[in-house]
């Protein structure tokens, strides 16, 4: 009798015939169960798994859906996580992007049979959302509004030196002007500019005044800058639009975040336009966000570059039901009780010790993130682990990421839901588990 263990090996067509195997293919496409294969059968030819559990093993190592990205629980203590994906979406806004997801009236009138207006209805909650705007636009996120604006209204953007900023990976905001073929005029110094400087630099080439929201880092001490409204009550009569950039997303001016810019108050002091992210503290999907006067709005929605950067139809559900239904998780995150994160920590903590494990509830800082509010941090609490812990907690299933500080893993509890933390003792306790 042969000893060659390949005669071991269940035959590739034999595999994919088992019922399971044959359902899993079905909902995640044949080719990624065909791979799942071909590596349980070079295990079974290593010895690492038996003849008999090869149909398991695949089983085991097949992902959840076809795409390559993971939920993770994001302790980190930062609400808008730009690596995690930013705002995570409310259970309204995914049930929307569900029901939106195959056919539906995006860009028609049900009524006429005929087409209709490109995500009214998203636009309307916007309007009213900021009563201030008179009118509104969505694209595919806040650079593309940027680009858009520049492009549409054309001639030189006049912007403070201490304005042209740098934000995640590299990406700087006047690279990003200069690429849609703007003239940018800059005033004032890197810590200080007046009115004045604004004012002097007007011409007949000025297409527009940019006014963008620093977001991600303060400068202090001999410093200067020029407010929405005063710079709005200096362009009056001139004719010049003014754009404030004002970066978060915040619709109303927030208790926990004095200091960050709101859309309602820009316009209301006097902006223009005003452009935001959708997927930060308004925690809704990506999108870049563009409200004010009406008839700039409409030029820009006129101009042809708008075409490439309009949002789909899953993008309009789910910023509408961001803004209609209730309170999306960021906002929550936000709001959260110091007094409830500590209590959740505690009861999280006496879990794992009870355990065995050496855990400990800790007060903590939690960030907005996403280039938001950074001089204000928000008070939160933690589970403290070794330092250990981090990197096995990464490789889970699911993830968990949180951070270490101190020579011990923190676990942030502001960035998660209550309804995760059985999920965050699992992953906790599955890690000891294997270690011991």
């Amino acid at each position: 009798m042969s000893t060659d263990p390949r005669r071991r090996v269940p035959r590739t067509d034999t595999l994919l015939a088992d019922p399971q195997l044959a359902a899993a293919a079905g909902r995640l496409g044949r080719d990624l169960v065909k791979a799942a294969v071909q590596e349980v059968q070079q295990r079974v030819r290593d010895g690492a798994v038996a003849p008999d559990d090869a149909v398991g093993a695949v089983l085991a190592g097949l992902p959840a859906t076809p795409s390559s990205l993971r939920p993770v629980l994001n302790a980190t203590g930062v609400l808008v996580h730009t690596n995690l994906g930013r705002a995570p979406l409310s259970e309204a806004a995914v049930q929307a992007v569900v029901a939106a997801s195959g056919t539906t009236d995006v860009e028609l009138d049900l009524a006429t049979g005929r087409r209709g207006p490109r995500g009214e209805a998203a636009l309307a909650a916007l309007r009213e959302a900021v009563p201030a705007a008179e009118a509104a636009l969505v694209v595919n996120n806040c650079a593309a509004a940027l680009a858009l604006v520049a492009t549409a209204l054309g001639g030189e953007l006049v912007i403070a030196r201490g304005e042209l900023v740098e934000i995640g990976d590299g990406f700087r905001i006047p690279e990003l002007l200069e690429a849609t073929g703007a003239r940018l005029r800059e005033v004032g110094t890197t810590n200080r500019v007046a009115l004045g400087d604004y004012t002097r630099a007007l011409g007949p080439g000025t297409g527009a005044v940019l006014k963008v929201h620093p977001s991600n880092f303060v400068v202090r001490g001999f410093t200067r800058a020029v407010e929405v409204a005063e710079l709005a009550a200096g362009l009056a009569g001139t004719g010049v639009p003014l754009v404030a950039d004002v970066g978060s997303g915040l619709l109303r001016p927030h208790p926990v975040l004095p200091g960050e810019p709101d859309l309602q108050t820009a316009l209301a002091d006097g902006a223009d336009l005003v452009l935001s992210s959708g997927d930060k503290l308004l925690g809704g999907p990506q999108a870049g966000l563009v409200l004010g006067r009406a008839d700039l709005v409409q030029r820009l929605r006129r101009h042809p570059l708008h075409r490439a950067f309009r949002v789909d139809k899953t993008t309009l559900a789910a910023l509408e039901a961001t803004l209609r239904g209730p309170r999306p998780p960021v906002q929550r995150m936000l709001a959260a009780d110091p007094a409830g994160l500590r209590t959740r920590a505690a009861a999280l903590a006496a879990r794992l010790a009870a355990a065995g494990l050496d855990a400990v509830a800790v007060d903590a800082q939690a960030r907005v993130g996403g280039g938001g509010a950074p001089e204000h941090p928000l008070p939160s609490a933690a589970v403290s682990l070794p330092a250990e812990f981090a990197a096995p907690l990464r490789a889970g299933t699911p993830p968990v990421v949180g951070y270490v500080a101190d020579g011990r893993t923190l676990l942030d509890l502001r960035s998660l839901a209550p309804a995760d933390d059985d999920a965050l003792a699992a992953a906790v306790l599955e890690v000891a588990r294997r270690w011991t």
